[in-house]
């Protein structure tokens, strides 16, 4: 049996990197994959591709911000698919790159509202669906930087300590209703948005990477897949015990 066979999942931010990669895997191991971005051409394409491999996966646009956009999504796509078992809070962005006191208040609104507001709004309107069956597995991308802070980024540091918290709270308050909620926490995942730092680095884009892999114990960064594996484990009924919890998915980054 595939490790989430007749589950719906929906995961945000899934057109590119950790997103992508998730959705990929969930669809192989049996999952009807709900695909949502604001990357219409690359969602749309990735969804495609799953059905192409003989899946079943749908592309819908959102906005995680936009709660109506939100609320549509996550209604459309029980009408869809049935209700929704496996929500995987992916989407997010980097932000600006400077010290707190030379960030515009605009600029931390702006990550906030898709790092933080964006997946309080995807589980509010989630758990509704899974209270109806008793029953659900929400995973929360944070980060290291949830964990530990880096003297860089300070939106996206404050952002990611803040959905580990969320994942930790919303556990005690839905583990009556044997809702599971949990955090995933990756080191350097070589994704787009990485890659994009990389590029804007004032060392260039190759030393950049270089040192990347030198902060890790094991020498170098992960894939995608490597998080990816992680959102199965407890997305499936394999953690029915576990919430609340947090995954760290680092090459051994924090262990120091």
């Amino acid at each position: 049996m595939k490790r989430v066979e007749n589950k719906t999942a929906l995961i945000t931010g899934s057109a590119n990197g950790i997103g992508k990669a998730v959705a990929l895997l969930l669809a192989k191991q049996g999952a009807t994959v709900a695909i949502t971005d604001v990357d219409d051409e690359a969602g749309n394409r990735l969804a495609e591709e799953i059905v192409a491999a003989g899946n079943v996966a749908k592309f819908w646009h959102l906005d995680t911000a936009d709660e109506d956009n939100v609320k549509h999504v996550f209604a459309d796509v029980k009408r869809e698919f049935g209700a929704i078992d496996i929500l995987v809070n992916n989407a997010g962005i980097a932000g600006v790159n400077k010290p707190t006191h030379e960030i515009l208040k605009e600029e931390w609104e702006h990550l906030m509202n898709i790092n933080v507001t964006g997946v309080f709004l995807c589980t509010k309107h989630v758990i509704p669906q899974m209270m109806e069956v008793s029953a659900g597995s929400i995973v929360n991308l944070s980060s290291i930087y949830g964990l530990v802070g880096g003297a860089d980024l300070p939106p996206y540091h404050a952002s990611k300590g803040a959905v580990r918290l969320m994942s930790k709270n919303d556990a005690l308050t839905y583990a009556k209703n044997n809702i599971r909620v949990n955090s995933v926490h990756p080191g350097f995942i070589w994704t787009p948005l990485v890659e994009s730092l990389a590029n804007e680095s004032p060392i260039g884009p190759e030393a950049f990477k270089k040192h990347l892999d030198s902060l890790h114990p094991m020498g170098h960064g992960g894939d995608p897949d490597d998080v990816a594996y992680g959102v199965l484990y407890l997305a499936s009924d394999e953690s029915k015990f576990v919430t609340g919890s947090e995954l760290v998915i680092d090459g051994g980054y924090t262990a120091r």
